[in-house]
């Protein structure tokens, strides 16, 4: 899995996520096809397990 931020922002786009929004250090992604909505902390190194988690979930990526 996935844990630093910048990885997965890359990810996310690569997947066709794209960010609709920045606030301070939160990048908001939606996908075109998808109700959801995923806030990526950036930049920061290493983001905890529970957070991956949530992100692997809403994106729904099988985990690593």
């Amino acid at each position: 899995m996935l844990t630093n931020s910048n990885d997965i922002r890359r990810r996310l786009e690569r997947d066709g996520w794209i960010v609709v929004r920045v606030k301070g250090s939160h990048h908001v992604f939606k996908h075109p096809r998808s109700p959801e909505t995923i806030v990526l902390p950036h930049p920061k190194k290493d983001l905890g397990p529970g957070l991956v988690r949530a992100i692997y979930k809403q994106a729904r990526w099988d985990r690593d």
